[in-house]
């Protein structure tokens, strides 16, 4: 009975490749003819065939986790962005992008064979317990997980609120171990932060705005058009925008988010990819709210990415703001993101970013027109601050007294554009 059903399924797994296949071909992309794919179609659902029939352990052989298997690894092989997501990770992505998530608040990644910490929610369960960007995962509940990847540490992570996740963390920059319990919560995401006129001992009398935006999710360009205009009502002349360690998020919400510097109806960027169908250009809402063209810089550093870069290249080439920082990360890839059938869903690189210049983003980045590098004391008391929770009374007051040299760059470029202005 297994054979034949085993025999049943591979049967059904052929016609579906053939007709994937059929259609990959008739498309014009493929790089195979109709005969070579079915044959190295055969390859595939013979493996599958093997496995299911006369692999020892039985347990490990079920459908789903063969297939979903090997979807993984396809897309590992293409590049680190294009990744597989299981239907509860699928979920949870979708439900970041609208503003709100439940679990701990933090971003992580495999790097040279430890799980990483990329970014920390700010105001999520992660930060207010001290966990930073640079810190590895060593355990989770108890359970190792140096080697492993993201996908196989995800259900780990995930809970529903009110439950606990232990880890064991270790922070290279200080050699620091210790455990730590988290609590999963529900969070809102504020993305546009520190909205304020900064003091006169930086600006001087001079009515600079300063304000933060932490990642691009659906809400961040409303928020972002809201802050502006309080900071416009109480008199400011310029404006910092502080895109640094921002990792990126929604190509729609960075360019909402251009929306509200730049003119209505200017390109943003396009893509440009294998098909090409993929050649889209990209422009500011022609509904978009006009603004007088105030002043600005955009402050950017190495983990500056993604969409921080769309909307940095969009700002230096229509010459509407000071770029000042660090050449940014240089992911200029744009994923689509697909659902499948069984309620999973896939991230795949289809195409690349360019700016409104033609200049490419991926691996290259965007250059600032006003370089400025921070001290590694100073970019590490930086993120102290900013996580806004101090390990003793004396780190409060050596982070809260370090310089910010990149923001003292930018707010000297707009007090000459100032003065050059009248």
């Amino acid at each position: 009975m297994r054979r034949k059903l085993g025999l049943i399924f591979l049967l059904f797994l052929i016609g579906s490749d053939l007709l994937v296949g059929g259609r990959v071909l008739t498309s014009g992309r493929a790089d195979d003819t109709g005969q070579e794919l079915a044959a190295r179609l055969g390859v595939f659902t013979r493996a599958f065939q093997l496995i299911r029939q006369d692999y020892v352990d039985p347990e490990k052989t079920e459908a789903k986790g063969l297939v979903h298997a090997a979807i993984k690894q396809m897309l590992v092989k293409l590049d680190p962005h294009s990744i597989y997501l299981d239907a509860n990770d699928f979920q949870d992505s979708q439900e970041e992008n609208k503003g709100e998530v439940t679990g701990i608040g933090i971003v992580v990644s495999a790097l040279n064979g430890f799980i990483t910490i990329v970014s920390s929610v700010e105001d999520a369960p992660a930060s207010k317990a001290g966990l930073m960007a640079g810190d590895q995962i060593l355990a989770i509940n108890g359970v190792k997980v140096e080697r492993k990847t993201v996908e196989d540490i995800a259900p780990l992570l995930r809970g529903g609120p009110g439950t606990v996740v232990n880890l064991n963390v270790f922070r290279p920059s200080t050699k620091a171990n210790w455990d730590v319990s988290v609590t999963r919560q529900i969070y809102k995401v504020t993305t546009v932060r520190e909205a304020h006129l900064l003091e006169s001992s930086i600006a001087g009398s001079s009515k600079i705005g300063y304000l933060r935006i932490t990642e691009f999710n659906q809400p961040t360009a409303v928020e972002l058009g809201e802050r502006v205009d309080e900071l416009l009502n109480q008199g400011m002349r310029a404006l910092v925008v502080d895109l640094r360690y921002n990792p990126g998020g929604l190509l729609q919400s960075a360019i909402d988010t251009c929306g509200v510097f730049l003119p209505p109806k200017t390109m943003v960027v396009y893509t440009e990819g294998r098909d090409p169908s993929t050649h889209q250009e990209y422009f500011t809402d022609p509904r978009s709210k006009q603004r007088d063209s105030f002043p600005l810089v955009v402050l950017v550093n190495s983990e500056s990415a993604s969409a921080s870069e769309i909307v940095a290249g969009a700002m230096k080439d229509w010459r509407r703001a000071i770029i000042v920082g660090e050449t940014t990360f240089g992911k200029g890839l744009v994923q689509g993101q697909f659902p499948l059938p069984d309620g999973s869903g896939m991230r795949l690189t289809v195409s690349r970013y360019y700016t409104p210049a033609h200049e490419t983003i991926q691996e290259k980045g965007v250059e600032p027109d006003i370089l400025s590098i921070l001290s590694r004391e100073d970019e590490r008391a930086l993120l102290i601050r900013r996580r806004g929770a101090f390990s003793s009374t004396a780190e409060k007051e050596q982070v809260l007294h370090a310089h910010d040299s990149q923001l003292e760059r930018a707010v000297d470029a707009l007090k000459g554009l100032l003065v050059y202005s009248g």
